[in-house]
């Protein structure tokens, strides 16, 4: 009888065996396995389409291609491309807000892409076009707001190459000009850091969250034509 039980013991303990290395390999192929499932985006995010405007020879602005990669994680569309081609975006934008495809249009630039972002405003605004949000970093030449966007942030280094942006008389919407000398930034660095970046997806997803249908450039009745401010940014000195 002790062979046989031997043998039955033997037996049960290498089934247990069997099960637990069963129980491990489904286990690890579901911790391999990638997780394919994402959120899907809004309906407003969805709608919304942002242009990041690079400055001279497409290589002192990378930060914006991480600021877009960013935002595409959101499920939001964006365009990132070189400032000489802000014409023909308006013209891409205006024919897809008309076409019901986009409803908010954001505008994102640097250095020249910032300086760019007033001509873009003013001929979307021709072309019937509303601009929701538009922020610029650091625009390297004086710059007048003649036809405005719901919202315009100017961001810029007071002692550095960068200038505010003046409003031009009858502009309708809020202007902020956003100073942020000592805060350890740069104008080939200010797209590129930290806190500024987070601030400037921070902007977009609340302009998204506050779209209930098409963006508008004018601001309600009563409310002040241009607002300028040096604390609406605090970034993280490096």
């Amino acid at each position: 009888m002790r062979p046989n039980g031997c043998h039955t013991a033997g037996a049960s303990q290498l089934s247990t065996l069997r099960m637990w290395a069963i129980c491990l390999l489904l286990l690890s192929a579901v911790a391999m396995s990638p997780t394919t499932a994402k959120a899907a985006p809004s309906q407003a995010a969805a709608t919304t389409h942002v242009y990041l405007l690079r400055g001279v020879l497409n290589i002192f602005s990378l930060g914006l291609d991480t600021i877009g990669a960013r935002l595409q994680a959101q499920g939001i569309p964006v365009t990132v491309a070189n400032f000489v081609s802000w014409s023909s975006l308006a013209d891409e934008a205006a024919a897809n807000y008309k076409a019901g495809r986009l409803k908010t249009i954001v505008l994102v630039g640097h250095s020249s892409g910032a300086t760019a972002l007033p001509d873009m405003i003013a001929k979307l605004n021709q072309l019937g076009v509303p601009v929701k949000l538009a922020i610029g970093l650091d625009s390297v030449f004086k710059t007048k707001l003649t036809t405005g966007a719901e919202r315009y942030i100017n961001i810029y280094i007071g002692d550095g190459p960068g200038e505010p942006v003046r409003a031009a008389s009858g502009l309708r919407g809020k202007l902020d000009n956003v100073d942020v000398r000592g805060s350890g930034v740069g104008h080939i660095t200010i797209d590129k850091n930290e806190a500024i970046q987070r601030r400037v997806i921070a902007e977009i997803d609340a302009a998204i969250a506050r779209s209930r249908g098409p963006a508008g450039p004018v601001a309600e009745p009563g409310a002040p034509r241009a607002a300028h401010s040096a604390a609406a940014v605090a970034p993280a000195r490096n």
